[in-house]
């Protein structure tokens, strides 16, 4: 299995830490994206992205020429689809958008052979894996003849390299010999347990995970909104509720972002409006949670320019969807950021894991805190948390919405 080529089509956030892992195991891996600029990064042996220990891992497989990265695909005898799976915005019911599986499936079609191994890694409704089987058939290729399937990614960005070894994998194929020789694939990497399955229950089993995640959070963030209306601190309600033996309250933020709980919801709901009723309750408290904190900042700001009689300036602390990262997809901080600069605010945001951004004028934190009326800290980082800090944003009445000052 070793001596076989990976064409790993997707060199984001899972697929290049998945094609640089795979070099390191001894699989010659060709990775694909249309992001030319990417692509050129990755054959000087850099990132474009940031996530722990991946530049090294990166660099060491380009250098053995192990990795190469090309801007349209190659021959393989395994093809990972790992693109994007956004949604379409403009429903009353966020609709999943698979037309980037669906193309990469179509560009890979002119190389699949017999006995390939064709896996979807990408977060995908269900059914998702037979409308790439027919588009292959469509293109001519015998389906029957190649292996199919399902394997969603579990990972935590800022321990993705680890948590691709480590994490038990669920490997649903498309037929059960399909199933088998995409699991004998994963063990050859992963330590964890790999389970086997359908491809339709893999499918379901990852949009589950993280709707039972969301569903947790949006009991938290609900139970904050609550608590500011009967003045309770939630941050210590939540510790003292969570020494009862069966009670773990997760904590509350400014809502929910990145690419699988703020989205993978939808994907259930949209194909079960009917039923879907509690996961639907979730995503829509989870979102309004952002639009409470928009509304708590205005609230401040009008109190700060009655006693300061001018415009004050609000910094934003953190835009990134959770800690300690660069990843800015459906980011609550984000999209509170950018709706106060649309709003009209003198808005000025701290991210210490990006440089620049196109439409958001970014300050270091000292002078942030220098230069403030107003501080919202949205992300907990770790830049954040330092204790003299802490003393500074908690002398200045910051507002905390993500447990930061606790």
């Amino acid at each position: 299995m070793n001596k076989k080529t990976v064409c790993v089509v997707g060199l984001g956030y899972i697929g290049l830490p998945t094609a640089a892992l795979l070099a390191s195991k001894g699989y010659h891996v060709v990775g694909v994206d249309l992001n030319a600029h990417a692509v050129d990064t990755i054959n000087q042996g850099k990132i474009h992205i940031v996530e722990p220990d991946l530049d090294a891992f990166v660099r060491s497989a380009v250098a053995a020429q192990r990795l190469t990265a090309f801007t349209t695909p190659q021959a393989g005898d395994i093809y990972m689809i790992c693109v994007p799976t956004p949604f379409h915005e403009d429903e009353e019911i966020p609709r999943p958008n698979i037309d980037y599986v669906l193309a990469a499936t179509r560009s890979i079609a002119p190389f699949v052979k017999a006995s390939d191994l064709v896996i979807l890694e990408s977060t995908s409704p269900v059914g998702t894996t037979d409308a790439m089987a027919e588009v292959l058939a469509q293109a001519g290729v015998n389906v029957a003849s190649i292996h199919m399937a399902y394997c969603p990614e579990r990972v935590l960005p800022g321990k993705i390299m680890t948590e691709l070894v480590e994490n038990d994998r669920v490997v649903g194929g498309m037929t059960p010999s399909a199933t088998a020789a995409v699991g004998a694939f994963y063990r050859t990497f992963v330590h964890g347990e790999v389970l086997e399955t359908d491809a339709r229950t893999a499918e379901m089993c990852k949009l589950t995970e993280n709707s039972f995640r969301d569903v947790n959070i949006a009991f938290a963030n609900e139970l904050s909104m609550i608590c500011e209306k009967e003045r309770i601190d939630v941050w210590n309600l939540i510790r003292l509720a969570n020494h009862h033996p069966r009670v773990n309250i997760l904590q509350p933020g400014a809502g929910v972002g990145g690419h699988c709980i703020a989205v993978d919801p939808w994907f259930i709901v949209s194909r079960n409006p009917e039923t879907a009723r509690l996961i639907r309750s979730a995503r829509e408290v989870n979102n309004g949670k952002t639009d409470w904190v928009i509304d708590r900042i205005k609230i401040a700001v009008a109190d700060a320019s009655a006693r300061l009689e001018r415009k004050p300036r609000v910094a934003c602390l953190g835009l990134a969807f959770k800690p300690d990262i660069d990843d800015l997809r459906e980011s609550p901080a984000m999209h509170i950021a950018q709706a106060l600069v649309t709003a009209g605010y003198d808005v000025v945001a701290v991210e210490p894991n990006i440089e620049t951004h196109d439409t958001l004028p970014l300050t270091p934190l000292d002078d942030a805190l220098r230069s403030a009326d107003i501080l919202a800290v949205l992300v907990k980082h770790r830049e954040f948390l330092d204790s003299s800090t802490k003393r500074v944003l908690m002398e200045a009445g910051a507002l905390d919405f993500c447990g930061a000052l606790v």
